[in-house]
């Protein structure tokens, strides 16, 4: 996979540039045009700057509505359109992570949950994401690490990314959690009991998406399942690839 280009913030700890790797007939995912970072509610003048200077039309948080309530929406900037999709999901606590645990089976079951209760939320944000007019997109959650590379995930699976590249992905999440756990505590902020450690084994991605297609048949099965459209499966092509 191509090296990652980051811009830095001093606010957020999980922002990349999802485009880079190849797809469909080795064409390359686009560059600027699908962004993904842990909440953006935080942004201060600066780093409110630089995500201008980006270009972002769409912000798609995918957040629960008590999770907005409680930390605050991405501030109001020139230009920038806010969209919130809850893909419905249960609790971690309705099934905690215990201590020792194989943490890649974990969250892959976590993740086929998601699947099956989020399936409306997760086709609209795939048919959000495959509009052109609402890039460039950046889309979130709380640590830009689960909801968020479940949406990334598929859309890549959909470009033709292999799922070595999208896992690759998906694992740079770890060093951003470390990131965010060391803000998080500094805050004097506690992470409720039952809740993963914010790490992202490659494995859970490559399991995620071999039993998607397990039970659809493909990536697409799924999201034609969940409501996607064919001619929004080639408009995410043609927009989103060189």
């Amino acid at each position: 996979m191509d090296a990652i280009e980051v811009t830095r913030f001093s606010t957020l700890f999980n922002f990349r540039d999802v485009g880079g790797p190849l797809g469909h007939d080795g064409r390359a995912v686009r560059r600027g045009r699908l962004f993904r970072s842990d909440s953006p509610h935080r942004l201060d003048d600066a780093d409110r700057q630089a995500l201008g200077a980006l270009g972002v039309r769409t912000v798609l948080d995918l957040r629960r509505p008590y999770e907005v309530e409680r930390d605050g929406r991405i501030p109001d900037l020139d230009g920038v359109t806010w969209r919130h999709i809850h893909p419905e999901h249960a609790e971690w606590t309705d099934n905690p992570y215990r201590s020792g645990a194989d943490l890649a089976r974990y969250l892959a079951d976590r993740y086929a949950d998601m699947a099956q209760t989020g399936t409306a939320g997760l086709g609209e944000a795939i048919g959000l994401i495959a509009d052109e007019v609402n890039a460039p997109v950046l889309v979130h959650c709380v640590a830009g690490k689960d909801r968020t590379g479940i949406v990334c995930g598929l859309t890549l699976a959909v470009l033709g990314v292999s799922d070595a590249d999208i896992a690759a992905d998906y694992a740079l999440s770890t060093e951003a959690g470390e990131k965010f756990m060391a803000w998080f505590t500094s805050s004097g902020q506690q992470m409720r009991p039952g809740l993963p450690p914010l790490t992202c084994p490659e494995e859970t991605m490559l399991l995620f998406l071999a039993e998607l297609r397990e039970g659809y048949g493909s990536v697409e099965g799924y999201l034609r399942h969940a409501g996607v459209t064919d001619a929004q499966l080639d408009a995410l092509r043609d927009h989103l690839l060189d």
